[in-house]
């Protein structure tokens, strides 16, 4: 249910101790459905000053806190307010990863067009404040709190540097800024790429699934994040998907899709090839490199005239230098920083 402002004391964020917000800058509870589209503003904003395109549209933003699954809206999110005005949000959530670690991710967005210091600082022990909190009765033996940000924005790096957090894996954000010299590889012989039917798309979710479960920081999806999947205007463009069987197992894909509003904003036509993934058994055969030859190709039917995907550039399957090899370069370079919780 919504938070009104009939009981401000109730509206407001729980602070830790000896915390001090900055000169007229508040902290308050999440109210839904309310500050939805001022805060997918923030956050589209924020992407772009960190060096992410990565865009949402309002209603996306409302379905994704409508569906959170690691986290609670209602608890786990404070809107910052200076003079009655947002001028960011921050939350935390929970991930257990499948080597049993407990990341708890906090996750700030602030208006570009603000000074950082001293909001963002306070906006990162606000919420990590919470999270020691919500930790304290944790039992896992080995539990961190995990930022993120982008080296478009080297003031907030300093920030979080300053708070304590140290940088522990780096990822791309990868460009092909032309489609007219598609790639030449074919799928081993034995395997086809076939259109995407309705009831496929189950065995195709379980295979990335499986295909992702020896990677860094892998977490088990529940059957919210399948639901979640389905209806992702994103995940669910199956158009475009290029899938390989081998028989009626899946051996790879690649599901490409456009983030149309993205490129109305961008004034481009970028098309992205992602979810890439390959089985064990049909790895090192250049079933990937297919794919993505067949996807930017199905992206150039399109109209579209780069593609684009994320790669973390320590993926021990060799992912950057494939990616290199397909034409991709990177365009932005994002950080993952984390601190031990005791």
């Amino acid at each position: 249910m919504a938070m009104t402002s009939a009981d401000p004391a109730a509206e407001r964020f729980p602070t830790p101790a000896g915390f001090a917000a900055p000169a007229g800058v508040t902290f308050r509870h999440l109210r839904a459905p309310d500050d939805f589209p001022a805060m997918n503003e923030i956050a589209n904003a924020y992407r772009r000053a960190v060096g992410m395109s990565f865009t949402t549209t309002d209603e996306q933003m409302a379905e994704f806190y409508a569906t959170a699954t690691r986290f609670e809206p209602a608890r786990d999110v404070a809107v910052v307010e200076r003079d009655g005005r947002m001028i960011g949000y921050v939350r935390s959530g929970l991930n257990v990863e499948g080597t049993g670690r407990h990341v708890y991710e906090l996750v700030p967005f602030l208006d570009p067009a603000v000074d950082p210091d001293p909001v963002y600082p306070a906006m990162l022990a606000l919420i990590e404040g919470h999270i020691q909190g919500l930790a304290a009765a944790d039992r896992a033996p080995d539990k961190v709190v995990a930022t993120f940000g982008g080296d478009a924005a080297p003031a907030l790096e300093q920030l979080v540097l300053a708070a304590g957090f140290r940088p522990v894996r780096h990822g791309y954000s990868m460009v092909r800024p032309h489609v007219e010299d598609l790639l030449e590889s074919d799928l081993p012989g034995g395997l086809e790429i076939r259109p995407v039917r309705p009831e496929d798309v189950r065995a195709i979710w379980d295979a990335e699934v499986e295909a992702f479960r020896d990677a860094y920081g892998f977490i088990e999806p529940t059957d919210d994040d399948y639901q979640r999947f389905l209806t992702d205007p994103n995940d669910s463009q199956t158009d475009l998907w290029q899938v390989a069987w081998d028989g009626d197992r899946v051996a790879g894909q690649v599901r490409a899709f456009i983030n149309a509003l993205e490129n109305e904003q961008l004034d481009r036509k970028r098309g992205y090839t992602e979810h890439i993934s390959v089985g064990r058994p049909w790895r090192r055969q250049g079933v990937a490199r297919a794919l993505i030859g067949a996807s930017i190709r199905a992206l150039r039917e399109r109209g579209m005239t780069e593609t684009a995907l994320g790669v973390d550039t320590e993926n021990v399957s060799g992912a950057l230098r494939l990616y290199e090899a397909c034409g991709y370069v990177p365009e932005a370079r994002t950080t993952t920083y984390e601190k031990p919780i005791a």
